[in-house]
């Protein structure tokens, strides 16, 4: 007689049935075992290995040939929700496909990214969609409703997103913390992560490696209030290494035991730390429990959330998942039947469009789209490349800016010039000399062969020497600024430093976690030193070959004889062309990446000298940036007739350059970020305080060199009709959009709100509702757009710590940009009005202020809520708005710690003020009530400022 199934492999019952039923019957060991990363079988219930985490972000990452779409960024400039869904889907199926063929392929995707591009410098901009929270979050539900799929029960993938919380710099990222204002997370940081976890395909999220408001992100009590937005159990992953820096370099609680039990406690479920290998978690989470920091309660919880994802990925009802079909080879096989069956025609249409959607022209006074037959000079860096970056899968197909434009049939004579100095490199009488790779390097390359393992710098080739004048190699030395340099021998090939320190000419890239392909050239004698940046060592000239110097050995001084400028070269090919194109940007492995913020927004030195040698010999110059970031491009924007902009646009990026270069497409990409004219426009990298800091398209005062949202197109839209009404508590507004050129195209319909006069700042105006349309020539289509109308028009009341929506006048926008207004209407809105603080009865929490200059937000606890203190240990200033004060109060009661020498506080109402002194101390939470006794009673409703100076810890003030 066959046994009953238990009730967990009974696919009839709820999952959380299924789930308890199946933590019943696993041991304490074997739960806390699931907590890891990479969580092992339970063979005796049938249980398999299960491994979070895999890299999906435009593609999937890590695991061998995927189709590779355009970054994040550019995939926000597509502003196309639509389009980014059927990118998830198309990822999400590669997922599948990929993991039949190779079980290391996991379903947990660690994808999308939705911090927002509040600062241009951010070494990660790559990986973001939008500076905008609506416009995140929309393309981030989008994206991983698409991973997701749309079936009731069982999911394709399970997305997660990153990175909790405010994570915008990369220099200390483990140990600095951001200061996040209540304002700012309501109102900017919040809806990005909220919005997809409403939309109800997130599975689960990742908390930063920073500090918010002095508390590890890892230990975030704000994460309870994201999961009550799930429908779902929300699983929190952490981000690798995370879970020991809490007692490592965050230094937060006194050991690892202490640390994984806080994180546990705070809604960590799965711990990612020391690789696959899960003894270390299992160990401390284990002394956790013996010391009773945590409990089997905590354990389960966590276990359960697992689980839940695990059943709904069809993990236990594998003849019911209806996704299943994607891996079996059933579903998405290439065309021929031999090749991936990941690898679809579908898939490469929609990498072409994705990247032609992504493409922002950004000035053009006629020159484009180019003229049938004219003959282009394809110059600069990015001319023929194909950049990825660290979270890019590996290349199937490969269409440069180049090749596209090489293959295009509208395109006449093509030439080419990457713009790099030609270079010879000499050590005392020997010149260096690069060892012939037959049959490997750039025919390789164009033959589709990329061998990954070609990043990492390889051993089973000859490293370089140094001969005679007559051996010597010609180099390519390309110069990405702030001394970065690489150095690329006649075949294509990098010289890269492998683990034994030999340089040789082995690297199809530069890439890698840790960078083997950059160099400085550091004035030395009548030479220079070559310096290896990675090691920070230089290159010496040994027996053996050349070689990175050891611990405390002197460089080879060389000398380098420059050949022929690249900006020579670039300037002789634009001659002798009808056109230039212009292909600059960034390597996404070099000055700014992760680990790694920008220190600029110029383009490169070297590559400013392109762009204006190219133009000096031929007028008709195109400079298309290929970037991962904005560049301050102002005296370019000045001079050329057309410039353009795409993010990195993977596998097809040349094939969507060509088409819109010649018009086949129009561009129709917005920006979705602010381009600043200058450094000077942007506050500390760190400073996440936008309001104060008067930063992104919300605040910013300054003109920019182009708004969030510009794009410019080959044809013309007029707007108009706009009406506003609200029904149902959403508001709907309706546009007339009509293409008045004599071009079909694409325009994105950008919807703004802004407040009149409101008693507390309010950005200039906030994009509520968009929408990408396609009109054609004489078309006029009427668009429709919805969006809440609370969560479009409020804004975080700091007083009562809740969302308001002001009464008084309220105006809406449509335009082409941020900047660029077509139509507007205004609209009034009773509302609810502020009511003054009660701050008699209720108190002053000191982080609800209005108005602040020199402080940043710390810990309370370790556990849970904000105090304010100076900014180091200097002076802040606090405003709060309408207290009221009754019939008057004599005393003021400020709740405060020292972390230090002491220091003192101030309270001024209206015209009284008057001050105490803070005694000095040692415990930062040691919080004691001083008392501050003003001249004579103040009553009414005043503003109440707050002056502490010194290292101080305010926590509330009390009225009496």
């Amino acid at each position: 007689m066959t046994a009953e199934p238990p009730p967990f492999r009974d696919p009839s019952l709820t999952v959380e049935r299924r789930v308890a039923d199946l933590l019943g019957r696993l041991t304490l060991p074997e739960r806390v075992a699931l907590l890891h990363q990479f969580a092992p079988a339970v063979e005796r219930l049938g249980l398999a290995a299960f491994r979070t985490g895999q890299e999906a972000l435009h593609g999937v990452a890590w695991m061998g040939g995927a189709t590779v779409f355009p970054q994040a960024v550019g995939l926000g400039a597509t502003w196309n929700a639509e389009l980014v869904r059927a990118v998830g889907e198309a990822v999400g199926r590669e997922v599948r496909a990929m993991r039949a063929k190779d079980p290391r392929v996991g379903l947990n995707v660690w994808s999308p990214t939705v911090n927002l591009l509040r600062h241009p410098l951010w070494g990660r901009n790559e990986e973001g969609y939008a500076e905008d929270p609506l416009l995140t979050a929309s393309l981030a539900a989008a994206y991983t409703r698409g991973l997701a799929g749309d079936h009731p029960v069982y999911r394709r993938t399970a997305p997660v997103l990153k990175h909790w919380l405010a994570h915008n710099h990369e220099v200390d990222r483990d140990t600095a913390s951001t200061s996040l204002r209540a304002r700012v997370l309501r109102e900017y940081e919040l809806p990005a992560f909220v919005g997809p976890v409403r939309a109800g395909a997130v599975a689960g999220v990742m908390p930063a490696y920073n500090l918010v408001n002095g508390r590890p992100n890892h230990l975030s009590p704000l994460l309870a209030g994201l999961r009550r937005h799930a429908a779902e159990p929300l699983v929190v992953c952490s981000d690798a290494g995370a879970p020991s820096n809490i007692a490592g370099s965050q230094g937060y609680l006194p050991d690892h035991a202490a640390g994984l039990a806080a994180a546990l406690r705070a809604g960590v479920d799965s711990f990612t730390d020391h690789g696959e290998d899960s003894a270390p978690t299992v160990a401390r989470l284990t002394e956790a429990l013996e010391r009773g920091l945590i409990d089997e309660a905590d354990v389960d919880r966590a276990a359960a959330r697992l689980l839940a994802m695990r059943f709904r990925l069809g993990e236990f009802d594998p003849d019911l998942d209806p996704f299943a079909a994607e891996g079996a080879g059933t579903a998405g096989d290439a065309e021929d039947g031999n090749g991936p069956a990941h690898d679809t025609a579908a898939h490469r249409e929609l990498a072409v469009e994705a990247a032609e959607q992504a493409v922002v022209l950004l000035r053009n006074d006629g020159l484009l789209p180019l003229a049938p037959g004219r003959s282009v000079a394809v110059l600069g860096p990015l001319a023929d490349e194909v950049k990825l970056d660290w979270y890019s899968g590996t290349l199937l197909h490969r269409v440069s800016p180049l090749d596209g434009l090489r293959a295009h049939p509208g395109v006449g004579q093509v030439s080419w010039h990457d713009g790099a100095d030609l270079v010879r490199l000499r050590a005392g009488d020997g010149w260096l000399t690069v060892p012939e790779a037959a049959g490997e390097g750039a025919a390789a390359r164009d033959a589709g062969a990329l061998d990954p393992a070609l990043l990492a710098g390889r051993t089973d080739l000859p490293p370089l020497s140094f001969g005679p004048e007559e051996t010597a190699t010609e180099l390519r030395l390309l110069d990405w600024s702030g001394g970065a340099l690489t150095f690329s021998a006649p075949d294509g090939r990098y010289l890269s430093v492998a683990d034994d320190g030999l340089v040789r000419a082995s690297a199809e890239q530069p890439g890698g976690w840790v960078v083997r392909e950059v160099f400085t050239l550091e004035p030395h004698g009548e030479g220079h030193l070559l310096v290896h940046r990675a090691s920070g060592r230089p290159v010496v000239v040994a027996a053996e070959g050349l070689k990175v110097a050891a611990p405390g050995e002197d460089g080879t001084e060389l000398l380098v004889e420059t050949l022929r400028s690249g900006a020579d070269a670039v300037a002789e090919a634009a001659a002798g062309a009808d056109v230039a194109v212009l292909v600059l940007g960034n390597d996404p492995h070099i000055n700014g990446r992760e680990t790694e913020d920008r220190a600029t927004l110029e383009l490169p030195p070297a590559q400013d000298a392109l762009w204006r040698a190219a133009h000096a010999a031929n007028p008709n110059t195109v400079l298309v940036l290929v970037s991962s970031y904005p560049y301050a491009v102002g005296e370019a924007d000045a001079a050329l007739p057309a410039l353009l902009w795409t993010a990195h646009g993977g596998q097809a990026a040349g094939t969507a350059l060509a088409r819109v270069l010649t018009g086949d497409v129009a561009p129709a990409g917005r920006l979705p970020q602010t381009w600043y004219a200058r450094d000077a426009d942007l506050p500390d990298i760190r400073d996440h305080d936008l309001i104060t800091a008067r930063t992104t398209y919300l605040y910013f005062d300054g003109e920019p060199l182009y708004p969030f949202g510009h794009g410019l197109s080959y044809t013309r839209f007029e707007h108009s009709g706009l009406t506003v009404a609200e029904e149902d508590g959403e508001l709907v507004a309706r546009v007339t959009v009509a293409n008045v050129g004599d071009r079909a195209g694409d325009e994105v319909v950008q919807l703004y709100a802004s407040a009149v006069d409101p008693e507390v700042p309010r950005p200039h105006r906030w994009l509520v509702a968009h929408r990408r349309i396609a009109c054609a020539p004489g078309e006029r289509v009427t668009v429709t757009l919805r969006a809440p109308a609370s969560e479009a028009l409020g804004h975080w009341d700091v007083a009562r710590s809740r969302w308001l929506v002001a009464p008084g006048g309220y105006r809406f926008e449509v335009g082409a940009s941020s900047r660029d207004i077509r139509c507007r209407v205004d609209w009034q809105v009773a509302g609810e009005p502020a009511a003054p603080r009660p701050v008699r009865e209720r108190g002053l929490v000191a982080a609800d202020f209005d108005t602040v200059a020199g402080a940043e937000l710390v810990d309370l606890t370790q556990v849970a809520g904000d105090a304010v203190t100076p900014r180091d240990g200097g002076v802040a200033e606090l405003g709060y708005l309408a207290c009221d004060l009754g019939d008057g109060v004599a005393k003021v009661t400020v709740v405060a710690a020292a972390t230090g020498a002491g220091g003192r506080l101030t309270v001024t109402l209206g015209e009284v003020a008057a001050s105490a002194e803070v005694p000095a101390g040692a415990d930062r939470y040691a919080y004691r009530p001083l008392a501050v006794t003003l001249p004579e009673p103040v009553g009414g409703v005043r503003t109440l400022r707050l002056t502490v100076r010194g290292p101080v810890r305010v926590d509330r003030l009390e009225f009496g």
